[in-house]
């Protein structure tokens, strides 16, 4: 799985918004934080608007806020917000794919990687994140011998 800029953007602003819930963030305080563009940080940030994890405040003392407690925001609703589905085949839902002949249970794997991605992205919220307290499935995975090798 590639993680787009996007999501990485997304969901570093989220965090940011999420360290300062419930006050509200300026963008230029968001982006100057985590080092992101001004102008596509906005529009990140609309597009979590549109998805209802963030609201706006007009004015002088203005800026953006979660909707929700960041306990209740999950990694996989920000991603999906920004970029769609987790997990996509040429375009379609992993349940979507069908094959003949000796691919013909691949879409069982696709459908596989897709529930692995929901397992760990529908279940850590901002706050965890923020705090570093995973769900011990996903310290799990991350503990084990060759997770953080590259290949």
């Amino acid at each position: 799985m590639q993680i787009s800029a996007r999501s990485d953007y997304a969901i570093r602003a989220a965090l940011e918004l999420a360290s300062h819930y419930p006050e509200l963030a300026k963008v230029e305080n968001i982006a100057a934080e985590q080092e992101l563009p001004r102008k596509f940080l906005e529009s990140i940030l609309g597009q979590l608007r549109r998805a209802g994890l963030v609201e706006t405040r007009r004015g002088c003392s203005g800026g953006y806020l979660l909707r929700r407690p960041p306990a209740q925001i999950y990694l996989g609703e920000i991603i999906r917000a920004v970029d769609g589905p987790l997990a996509e085949v040429r375009g379609l839902r992993p349940h979507e794919t069908e094959y003949d002949g000796v691919a013909t249970h691949l879409p069982d794997l696709w459908v596989a990687v897709r529930s692995s991605l929901r397992s760990v992205l529908d279940t850590v919220s901002l706050q965890q994140l923020l705090s570093g307290n995973f769900p011990a499935k996903v310290r799990r995975l991350n503990e084990i011998e060759d997770a953080w090798l590259p290949r």
